[in-house]
């Protein structure tokens, strides 16, 4: 684009004359900044120039010494509503007799250190230009503007510009392109700017590509033809930003149970979507906090309690959440999602396009292909989705009545779309305070709800969600997320951290990783699993990382450097050492991976472990729909050599194991389902040490070290003995939840508090998957603050392996901030772990 100027006024000859070049880093580049500095500058009189570079915002502005010194003072004072300043630098020059401020040209002069901004909810300007008859973009389904719309997830390489994006395709109209090019226009150099007339549109077709709707028919037409289809109960998959959706109305048990068969997706929760703050209200409770979160430039899916609709009102399905009391909720956040809602039609669900265990699907040819016996209809578009990025995940509660004192909790369960990849900083927690010339760390993050991390400097850069690596489409889309990272953050690693697992795939892939590219050789650096899950809640709560802080970490699997399989620890540590000072007394896994999907395996375990060989003969009473799954692991616990049954002191497996106890679960068909079911059972506002927990639930807790490590353990058997005799009277599956959940937060509240006297340490973090339960987080942390302890909790990241990735970076940096040579000492071994040990004992999970 050519240079854009315009002179500047109010310069007179013979005044003084100052000139100084500024340069911006941050959140800069997407984001309206250049537009901003040159209003400013024109303001002020200013003569001079501004343009994105490959670190940011550079710009060099002439004039007055009051009004340059002004200028520079009010950069930083109200910036562009996405923009976020990190740094500014500013030189003094010499005048050089400038006339006329301008927009120059982008330059590539350097390795990329500017950020990439997330995708962004459509704005209120643009809402009402689409709902607008008068206005031409009255309906268009990519209206956006520099304050919204799609920037990650069309983004190729840097600067953000449009021909280095997926818009580079669509040539603008005269009209768009006056807008593009008018520095005092809300679309000033909005690279997705597009309208009706010149940029992408939708069709509709079925799954044996019969077009409904072809392109040139119109948004009227397309989203008429939808809405008809969705309320008569047709699936539908529309691709939107960061992938596909599955959607179909929400109001109608038929269609969700129609949907959820075609999937394979028999219990976990669905999302949904309405069209605005008004329609989501109707189903599910929207507090201050909520209302805010909802309508954020992130709109992520909230998770918020559901309400009775108003009289004679549309209720959201049952089968939305089987026995749930929450309901995940969004906001239409394109205009392409808000054109499928009418009066009648006010909840979408709105999942992942995908089949199980697979990525999100992206583009056309791959939901011809993938989604046929699941999708009845497709909603496509010819902008193509460079990088996938997932719906973002939070779980909120506000303040019950009568503890209006007590902060809203909220509780990260996926970061990604309108946060990734936006960096974090975590300086604070970085040896050196996060020296920029430290080495760049990959992260490999965990096999399960799968993100990397990238750490450059202060700033860690989490991928989007990636899920599960167990296929290889998601290794493939690893390596395409990765890549793309490195492009736009213009890194490659130094270090390579990753989980010792030795069967983890994405472990094996970190060997692939350290040694790739000519001439370059990054180090290994293993990270266990439970101390990478408290590094990451110290990095997210910005605690030093030298300080000292007792971490609760529970979660369902995660190799130990015994050798078997830990998930509920009680552990002393720093971001690059730790010790382990309490944690589950183990109990056999019988079957390993199968057991994390057959919870009566892990009751009949437990039950054999407390009880003895007495203990499952009276399950298989209780349960006999699967009496002989249970006969069978007593018969194999019961052999003298119990081959294929893993030690494993796993927090997500005793969930598991009373979860099938009050025959809530056979089988968990989404990880997490008998811990979610067992949690549901409880009163939402419930305190779990509000009244004093009977004697026969509580669990046994060893005065003293009683493991090979020097820690302590405690085991649920007084718990399971009455637990049992409870089940078998007759009483409630809620009654025995609670009296669960009392015990389980009673043994790790003692233990960190017994740790806490004994070591002085008066931090406590919380993570790991347990602790998205609300009622155990705010029940221990309540309790530990009673006893005078200070409790840190994940805020921006998930407690579940998504935030895996952040700890293993920081670990990784204090371990090698001495040389690669530290990283053994900490792990006591070996800093390269890779490969069949006697650690491959365990569950892959």
């Amino acid at each position: 684009m050519a240079d854009l100027a315009r002179d500047a006024p109010g310069r007179q000859a013979g005044y003084p004359v100052a000139r100084r070049r500024v340069r911006v880093t941050g959140l800069v580049q997407g984001v309206g900044f250049r537009p901003y500095v040159y209003r400013l500058a024109s303001d002020l009189g200013l003569a001079g120039w501004v343009l994105n570079s490959a670190i940011g915002v550079l710009a060099e502005v002439e004039g007055t010494p009051s009004a340059v010194e002004a200028f520079v003072g009010q950069l930083v004072q109200n910036p562009p509503p996405l923009a976020r300043i990190d740094r500014v630098e500013v030189t003094s020059l010499e005048p050089v007799g400038e006339t006329g401020f301008v927009i120059r040209t982008s330059a590539a002069d350097g390795p990329a250190r500017t950020l990439v901004p997330p995708d962004v909810a459509f704005c209120p300007a643009c809402r009402a230009e689409v709902s607008d008859p008068r206005d031409r973009r009255y309906g268009y389904p990519f209206t956006n503007c520099t304050d919204c719309g799609p920037r990650y997830t069309i983004i190729r390489e840097l600067p953000y510009d449009r021909p280095l994006t997926s818009m580079a395709s669509f040539r603008m109209c005269p009209a768009c392109w006056r807008e593009y090019d008018d520095p005092r226009d809300r679309r000033f150099h909005a690279q997705p700017n597009a309208c009706p007339a010149c940029g992408p549109k939708v069709w509709v077709e079925d799954l044996e590509g019969r077009v409904l709707c072809p392109p040139e028919a119109g948004s009227a037409v397309w989203a008429a033809e939808v809405r008809r289809l969705l309320r008569e109960g047709a699936v539908v998959a529309v691709k939107g930003i960061g992938g596909l959706h599955l959607a179909c109305d929400a109001c109608s048990e038929e269609a969700v149970a129609r949907l959820r068969a075609r999937k394979r997706r028999p219990a976990k929760p669905l999302a949904v979507m309405a069209p605005d703050l008004e329609a989501a209200a109707r189903h599910v409770e929207v507090g201050p906090e909520a209302a805010r979160l909802l309508a954020s430039p992130a709109a992520p899916v909230v998770i918020l309690p559901r309400r009775d609709p108003p009289a004679g009102g549309r209720r959201a399905a049952e089968g939305l959440g089987p026995g749930s009391a929450t309901l995940g909720v969004m906001l239409a956040y394109t205009p392409l999602h808000l054109a499928l809602f009418e009066e009648g039609l006010d909840l979408l669900v709105m999942t992942s396009a995908n089949r199980s265990g697979l990525p999100i699907v992206r583009d056309a040819e791959t939901a011809r292909r993938d989604l046929r016996g699941i999708a009845d209809f497709l909603v496509l578009h010819d902008r193509d989705i460079v990088n996938r990025c997932e719906d973002s995940v939070l779980r909120l509660v506000e303040a019950p009545s009568g503890l209006k004192t007590e902060p809203p909790l909220l509780i990260p369960v996926r970061r990604s779309r309108g946060y990734a990849p936006s960096p974090l900083d975590v300086g604070p927690s970085l040896p050196g305070a996060g020296d920029k010339a430290a080495a760049v760390i990959l992260a490999a993050g965990a096999e399960m709800k799968n993100t990397f991390c990238l750490l450059r400097g202060s700033e860690a850069f989490p991928s989007p969600h990636i899920g599960e690596m167990d296929s290889v489409e998601a290794l493939e889309a690893y390596r395409e997320t990765l890549a793309r990272y490195f492009v736009l953050l213009g890194v490659r690693p130094d270090v390579v951290a990753y989980d010792p697992h030795p069967r983890y795939l994405v472990s094996r892939e970190a060997s692939h990783l350290a040694g790739e590219g000519p001439g370059h050789t990054a180090a290994l650096v293993p990270v266990w699993h439970h101390h990478a899950h408290l590094v990451s809640c110290l990095a997210d709560a910005g605690l030093p990382g030298d300080e000292e802080v007792i971490g609760l970490i529970c979660d369902g699997t995660g190799l130990g450097p015994d050798g078997t399989i830990w998930g509920a620890e009680v552990l002393l540590a720093t971001a690059h050492s730790f010790r382990r000072l309490g944690h589950l007394a183990p109990v056999p896994l019988p079957g390993g991976d199968l057991a994390a999907r057959r919870p009566a395996r892990c009751a009949a375990a437990h039950l054999y472990r407390w009880l003895g060989p007495d203990g499952p003969p009276r399950l298989a009473r209780l349960r006999p729909a699967v009496r002989r799954e249970i006969e069978a692991v007593a018969a194999l616990l019961g052999a003298p050599d119990a081959a294929g049954a893993p030690l494993a002191s796993s927090s997500g497996r005793l969930f598991d194991a009373v979860a099938a106890l009050v025959g809530l679960v056979e089988e968990n068909t989404y990880e997490g389902q008998a811990a979610v079911e067992l949690g549901e059972l409880l009163e939402p506002g419930v305190d779990l040490f509000a009244e004093e927990l009977p004697e026969r639930y509580r669990f046994r807790l060893a005065e003293t070290a009683e493991a090979d490590d020097g820690s302590r353990t405690f085991d649920p058997s007084p718990f399971f003995r009455a637990a049992l005799e409870d089940v078998e009277a007759g009483c409630s599956a809620a009654s025995v939840s609670l009296r669960f959940h009392q015990a389980f937060a009673a043994a790790l509240v003692e233990t960190a508090t017994r740790a806490a006297h004994e070591t002085g340490v008066r931090h406590v973090v919380l993570s790991g998957g347990t602790f998205q339960n609300v009622v155990l987080v705010r029940s221990i942390r309540r309790a530990l603050a009673r006893r005078g302890l200070e409790v840190f909790l994940h805020r921006r990241v998930p407690p579940n392996d998504g935030g895996l990735s952040l700890g293993q970076a920081v670990a990784a940096a204090w371990m090698t901030r001495g040389g690669v040579r530290d990283a053994s000492r900490a792990l006591g071994g070996d800093s390269r772990v890779l490969g069949r040990s006697r650690q491959d004992r365990g569950p892959g999970r």
